[in-house]
């Protein structure tokens, strides 16, 4: 099973939706990060949950010499 992690923001009812929009794709883009959530509130601020897989690097075992 995939392992995530989860990262929130809260966005002010004053960043327009352009702005928020960049701001996630730059997220995505750069980051990693994915979509999870968005609630939008009647006061107009947004709740926004991000996530990203969790790759483990296994540890293999080096061969005799």
């Amino acid at each position: 099973m995939a392992e995530y992690e989860f990262h929130h923001l809260q966005l002010p009812r004053t960043l327009s939706r352009r702005v928020v929009r960049q701001l996630l794709v730059d997220r995505a883009e750069y980051d990693g990060w994915e979509l999870a959530r968005v609630r939008l509130y009647p006061d107009g601020r947004r709740k926004v949950t991000l996530r990203r897989r969790i790759i483990r690097v296994r540890k293999t075992l080096s061969p005799v010499s």
